[in-house]
């Protein structure tokens, strides 16, 4: 990511972050070769083009008998050759003959069509087909899938099983991918401890690295876990910039506020550069996005769920962007209200919501603090800048939770 600073006096959109974000972003990961489902999750480094056409010859699609289409139906025909699934047949189909054939089995010259064995009648070595029979049922045609030397994947496709598939179909024994991004992950504040410890009065648990770790992990991210920052700007300076020689990304949470105890913001500031930290989003304020060291760096809310919000909504696709991965926006399904509320426009909110019934459900607690509205929620409703009232029963965006985390 560039050094230079993106000023604003004004608040940006979210959407206005987002391009803002992706466009100074960029992918420098190296790309390695890895076998079979090893590639499983990991980001295509180069387009896959197909080395030759899926099937790569005609085939019957269920096991059967191979005709002529045009011979006379309700005839018996004589079974001339079978033929199993690896084999070819040794012969050439005339009138009146019949292949018996297996799902797989390379068409022999003359058969047009397949018909499931279930449909035939048959007497030694004499078979019935019914009426009905027309050109090209139950063959798979040579390339109708895929043909040869098209892309079939393009590069910055996240690898599913279904993709490792179609590679293994192609004969592609190894997978071009970039290396998973190194994350170092930190929170800020002296009032944090670690879940397990005694808890002084005053002082809580940290939940916020947990809660993006898994974000990061759930994107393909290798995270490294860098404990718990003092509320010192000298600490903090120190951590940053050891953690920037490793890493591809530097992520915390806590400290980028204006109070007397955010050092965080003034210490990106001192030794690398702040880009964007007023974003019209609730909840997920503040947030500083910058860099330390030509290192991109992510400052993120102390409250989790504005935490959590920010990271999905506004940082997930800058993440994407610099692990190499194609990034579109999520899906916004319409999806009834079972709720009313009224609200101040200005800023785009995300609000945590269940599904019952087909219709979004209002999660009790929705502080930014309120972490148990994140663990009940399916997604969520998705409140434009100008929206000021949703009444029951109105159509409104729905943002599923399981489509930002992969």
């Amino acid at each position: 990511m560039p050094t230079r600073v993106f000023r604003s006096s004004a608040y940006l959109s979210v959407n206005q972050a987002i391009e803002t974000m992706c466009a100074q972003a960029q992918c420098h990961l190296a790309t390695e070769k890895v076998i079979g489902t090893a590639a499983l999750g990991r980001i295509l480094a180069e387009d896959i083009t197909a080395p030759f056409s899926l099937p790569p010859y005609d085939n019957a699609a269920v096991d059967g008998y191979g005709v002529r289409s045009g011979d006379p139906a309700e005839s018996p025909r004589r079974v001339v050759c079978r033929a199993a699934a690896g084999a070819v047949a040794d012969c050439s189909l005339g009138h009146g003959e019949a292949v018996r054939l297996f799902t797989g089995t390379p068409l022999p010259h003359g058969v047009d069509a397949v018909v499931m064995q279930e449909e035939c009648q048959t007497e030694g070595d004499w078979v019935i087909i019914p009426s009905g029979v027309t050109r090209g049922d139950n063959c798979r045609i040579a390339g109708e899938d895929v043909r040869r030397g098209h892309k079939v994947l393009t590069a910055g496709t996240r690898l599913r099983p279904q993709d490792l598939g179609l590679t293994a179909a192609l004969g592609l024994r190894s997978i071009p991918v970039r290396v998973a991004m190194r994350v170092a992950l930190f929170s800020t504040g002296d009032e944090l401890r670690e879940p397990g410890v005694s808890l002084p009065t005053g002082c809580i648990y940290d939940a916020n690295r947990y809660i993006i770790s898994g974000c990061l992990i759930s994107l393909g991210c290798h995270v490294t876990n860098m404990g718990i920052l003092p509320d010192k700007e000298t600490a903090v300076t120190a951590a940053l910039q050891e953690a920037a020689l490793s890493h591809d990304l530097l992520v915390t949470s806590g400290g980028v506020s204006v109070g007397e105890e955010d050092h965080v913001r003034a210490a990106v500031t001192a030794i690398g550069a702040l880009h964007i930290w007023r974003v019209k989003i609730k909840p997920g304020k503040p947030i500083a996005i910058g860099s330390v060291a030509n290192v991109p760096f992510l400052g993120l809310p102390g409250n989790p769920v504005a935490a959590m919000v920010a990271f999905l909504i506004l940082c997930r696709p800058l993440v994407l962007t610099l692990a190499g991965r194609s990034f579109l926006p999520p899906a916004l399904y319409p999806i009834q209200a079972s709720f009313g509320l009224t609200r101040s426009p200005g800023r785009r909110e995300f609000l945590r919501v269940r599904l019952e019934d087909g219709r979004a459900t209002l999660c009790p607690m929705q502080g930014a603090a309120a972490l148990s509205s994140l663990s009940h929620a399916d997604g969520f409703a998705d409140l434009g800048e100008t929206v000021e009232r949703v009444q029951p029963d109105d159509l409104i965006r729905f943002l599923p939770l399981t489509d930002l985390l992969w």
